[in-house]
């Protein structure tokens, strides 16, 4: 167990008193973490924020002595989850794994949204930044982002395009292109990434635009076709790749993934979270499995992390108003 979570910050009878005074748990208790710690990740098992969840899970759970115990809240294009965490006590017994989507992005999209992507939540680290990448069906005929433009204009409507929900940095991306390349498609959403790739596989959605994490097994499979990279220049992890924006100069779409908490957690706690956190990410034999599905983890200060997350909510909700995507219930 790491010096840092073991050190002892309370004493008994201060711990007594903090619980009659409704002081929060971790401030009260001897260490932390002293019981299992709940990981919610919003998207169904499999996706990116899954897997990132996982792999950081072990680590921590060596350092503590605790497991830290990954559950997935999925629906509602990550709000079920996410809001589940917004309203727990912010005692860093339950974490939040989120992505760009649901708090950079959701707020814009929905109307009645259950919280607020930026001030509901504590930032304690991000995570990573994510390969995104557009991929098709074999059935579809077409090898490049020019094709399959001339593709779907010939054949309107009769492309279905997956997402992980309404909302979904998938759904965006796909949304994005359309109204850049001037082609119409069909929005199929799913509870999150893994049943939406499969149906890609499947042949019964021909389209998807998501993290290399989940699509690159099966481009190297051949079981899907890799056409682009979302990001605004071309990945060092696939060179040879071209982007999107190569094709529609101005596309732009990078995926980053972050722990976050309930609103109020105090800072002494974020920091310990962040370093454990931190230090799990940098391990390298967790460096070169992420570099190896697409994943380039970061190391970050909680600051650091709450200026990315508030500047990426200020982007998104002007690209969103300025697409006009029409906003629903959340």
């Amino acid at each position: 167990m790491t010096e840092r979570f073991a050190t002892t910050r309370r004493t008994a009878l201060t711990a007594a008193m903090a619980a009659s005074l409704g002081i929060p748990a971790a401030r009260a208790q001897d260490r932390y973490p002293s019981r299992p710690v709940t990981i919610t990740v919003p998207w169904a098992a499999g996706g990116t924020t899954d897997i990132l969840a996982r792999v950081v899970a072990e680590p921590l759970r060596r350092a503590t002595g605790q497991p830290f115990v990954v559950e997935n809240r999925s629906g509602a294009s990550g709000n079920i989850g996410s809001n589940a965490v917004a309203r727990a006590r912010p005692d860093g017994y339950t974490l939040l794994f989120g992505s760009m989507s649901t708090h950079a992005m959701n707020d814009a999209l929905f109307n009645n949204m259950p919280f607020h992507g930026v001030d509901d939540f504590t930032p304690i680290a991000l995570l990573a930044f994510v390969l995104n990448t557009m991929v098709i069906h074999p059935g579809v005929p077409a090898n490049t982002v020019p094709e399959f433009i001339a593709y779907a204009k010939a054949n309107p409507g009769k492309i279905a395009y997956a997402s992980a929900g309404p909302g979904s940095t998938n759904h965006l991306c796909a949304e994005m292109f359309a109204r850049m390349a001037g082609i119409e498609m069909v929005h199929v959403p799913y509870r999150g990434g893994a049943p939406a790739v499969q149906d890609t596989v499947g042949g019964q959605t021909q389209l998807f635009f998501s993290a290399g994490t989940q699509t690159l097994p099966h481009v190297r499979d051949g079981r899907l076709k890799l056409l682009a990279v979302t990001e605004g220049r071309r990945s060092t992890l696939l060179p040879e790749v071209p982007t999107v924006a190569e094709t529609l100069p101005g596309y732009e779409m990078a995926v980053w993934y972050g722990a976050l908490g309930p609103k109020g957690m105090p800072a002494d706690l974020v920091a310990q979270i962040n370093g454990e956190i931190n230090k799990a990410l940098m391990q390298p034999e967790v460096r070169d499995r992420m570099a190896a599905i697409g994943v380039e983890v970061v190391n970050q200060s909680p600051a650091q992390f709450g200026s990315v997350l508030a500047a990426d909510a200020a982007k998104w909700s002007r690209v969103i108003r300025e697409l006009n995507i029409g906003m629903t219930s959340a």
